[in-house]
């Protein structure tokens, strides 16, 4: 069995003072561990230098991550960040995708393409976002809306892309509402879109290949959750605000590696 990784996604929040605090209470949990499990931290792009910093310290349990990156390479777009922007940071991970940059700002499976084009050109990983909504759940379309997420964006990328790329599914209704996927409806999805991928790249692709889980997974349901034959971690909102959490659900990681 593969690490798993854990990504914590900060979203619009913390201040300057807040994010470093947090940072280092994160540092001092995993001190007094010798991990296995790849974490990853995402905090506002404004921290950018503050995570990197950081993480490229000899001793950081870490990478750095931001949420989100522009699909132009660079130009006369106000407020854009680019990927290459990122890479002189040293951002090493970059999600893209996620539902609540596709509801609010309008983000379509191109774009979500194009901009993870950007961060392959620049050596960061991406981390796929797709997911359904509750409707979609309930009218049972949730296969069809994944799939075409998965087909627009991933099927677009090279074998060597797809070989520095990670998906995570996000249901929709289960993000910050306090509502979680039930272990079997994540493994049932899971196991759908590595299917999707083995199809379009091979059985060794599809085994490689880092299929992470978000929406509510927390301290209490973490360890259930990345025992799933396909989970292979979490892409992790509110929780990773607290620390003492997400260093739980890290540790769930840890046990599902060496219990397997």
């Amino acid at each position: 069995m593969k690490p798993k990784i854990v990504i914590g996604n900060w979203k619009m929040n913390k201040s300057f003072d807040e994010a470093e605090d947090l940072i280092c209470q994160i540092e001092d949990k995993l001190d007094e561990y010798n991990l296995e499990t790849e974490v990853v931290l995402c905090p506002p792009m404004i921290y950018a230098e503050l995570v990197t910093d950081h993480a490229n310290d000899e001793n950081s349990h870490f990478y750095a991550g931001m949420q989100n990156v522009s699909e132009f390479e660079n130009g006369a777009y106000t407020g854009e960040v680019s990927a290459k922007m990122l890479a002189d940071m040293d951002v090493a991970f970059c999600i893209v995708g996620h539902s609540e940059r596709r509801k609010y700002f309008g983000e379509t499976n191109a774009i979500v393409l194009n901009k993870m084009l950007r961060l392959l050109e620049n050596d960061i990983v991406p981390v796929m976002c797709c997911g359904e909504s509750l409707e979609e759940r309930k009218s049972e379309n949730h296969f069809n809306v994944v799939q075409k997420q998965i087909e627009e964006s991933i099927y677009n990328l090279t074998p060597e892309q797809m070989e520095r790329t990670m998906i995570a599914y996000e249901p929709i209704w289960a993000i910050g509402t306090g509502e979680t996927a039930t272990p079997a409806q994540a493994e049932e999805m899971l196991a759908f879109i590595r299917s999707l991928i083995e199809k379009k790249f091979g059985t060794e692709m599809a085994v490689n290949t880092y299929i992470l889980y978000g929406g509510s997974c927390n301290a209490k349901n973490a360890l259930e959750l990345f025992s799933q034959q396909n989970v292979d971690g979490g892409l992790i909102g509110g929780a990773s605000l607290k620390p003492d959490d997400f260093v739980k659900i890290i540790e769930a990681g840890e046990t599902v590696l060496h219990e397997n």
